[in-house]
């Protein structure tokens, strides 16, 4: 009997430009997008921007969830996403997700963690 794989998380700490981490909504757009392009379903999000323009972002999906959150004075950003493998293997678009964030924000990995739940 083969065991059930529920998905992959990729946690990770990335760093750029200042001025890539304060712009929220053109994240979200970009999350939009993507979210829209891998035909996953948003159930729920926040954004939230701090009086420095860092920002947070939860949002949740049938899948399960991404998240973000900016600290551009010290140019850092920490990012997750999991999706579970429900009904199909999801792995390839967890890793699409946080290889297209790394571009959409110029940034270059600080630590990355895939955990296979």
């Amino acid at each position: 009997m083969k065991s059930y794989d529920p998905g992959l998380h990729i946690l990770a700490t990335f760093s750029t430009a200042a001025e890539q981490l304060t712009d929220v909504s053109g994240c979200q757009a970009f999350f939009n997008q993507l979210i829209d392009e891998l035909k996953l379903c948003k159930v729920g999000e926040v954004y939230h921007t701090f009086p420095n323009q860092s920002f947070t972002a939860v949002i949740g999906l049938t899948e399960s969830h991404l998240s973000i959150h900016t600290w551009p004075e010290h140019g850092l950003a920490t990012f997750d996403v999991f999706l579970s493998n429900f009904q199909h293997d999801n792995s390839g678009k967890v890793r699409r997700i946080y290889a297209e964030t790394l571009a959409f924000f110029n940034a270059t990995a600080v630590h990355v963690q895939e955990v296979s739940r």
